[in-house]
């Protein structure tokens, strides 16, 4: 299949929700032709150089990840000008088999859907445990100790609510969390699942790495190999936070310049 491609300097995780802001005129075009036709774009991470054109209009060589997510539209707002303020969800993985750069003003990219596989059941049960308490550890050393500030976990996860008795036939429907505190009040707002496909797709959008580690997790091969990574992961992160070494956060300036 085709989808329009978005090149960003971060990474998007199923189940995850990332806002937008969009003001290239390409990527209007593409936002308002998915809009219109309700299809998701592809978020893809630059490996190498950047989607924003310059003054005369070319863009410099880019490199990209040869395994993005599928972005849904959740909410979408417009200014006078034309620009975009977008809420996306990730809904699912794709590969990419090619690259069509002439197409459309975007880059369009021949993709494949990719399924997560369990891997080895017994396994991956037993590692869900073990993340989910250590991952519980991690929030619970995120917290500020005297004389110490936090910065807030900006993350928005995607929950789906369970039908309601009286109506059988109703759309499941969908509810988007903003837990914007932090790690305290992201434990409180979170509903860890105990699926080990959900739960590992979770932990790679909240846990704070850098894009290339998050990217790792994203291409592991199924929900058992990238469990066992975040459980070595955090194993790390764990380690780190007891000798109070701040973990890894984004320069939020690099992620508004990917956002066109």
């Amino acid at each position: 299949m085709q989808i329009p491609l978005f090149p960003l300097h971060t990474v998007l995780a199923p189940g995850i929700a990332l806002p937008l802001h969009i003001f290239e005129e390409r990527y209007r075009v593409m936002v308002r032709r998915c809009l219109d036709r309700s299809t998701p774009f592809g978020i893809v991470l630059i490996r190498q150089g950047s989607e924003v054109a310059q003054r005369d209009g070319a863009t410099r060589e880019l490199s990209i990840s040869g395994v993005g997510t599928f972005a849904e539209i959740r909410e979408a707002s417009t200014y006078l000008d034309g620009r975009w303020d977008l809420l996306t969800v990730g809904t699912g993985r794709f590969i990419v088999r090619d690259v069509i750069a002439d197409l459309e003003p975007y880059l369009v990219g021949e993709v494949d859907e990719l399924d997560d596989s369990l891997g080895d059941e017994e396994e991956a049960e037993a590692l869900v445990g073990r993340v989910t308490r250590r991952f519980v550890d991690y929030l619970r050393l995120l917290q500020p100790r005297d004389g110490e500030e936090v910065e807030p976990i900006d993350v928005q996860v995607e929950v789906e609510v369970p039908d309601t008795e009286d109506d059988e036939d109703a759309p499941e429907p969908i509810e988007i969390e903003r837990p914007g505190g932090g790690p305290a009040e992201l434990a409180a707002a979170l509903h860890i699942p105990d699926d080990p496909s959900q739960l590992s797709f979770l932990l790679s959008g909240i846990v704070q790495v850098e894009p290339e580690t998050r990217q790792e997790l994203l291409e592991a091969t199924s929900a058992e190999a990238r469990l066992r990574q975040l459980d070595e992961l955090l194993d790390r992160e764990l380690e780190l936070l007891g000798k109070r070494l701040a973990p890894f956060r984004p320069d939020r300036r690099s992620l508004l310049a990917g956002s066109n």
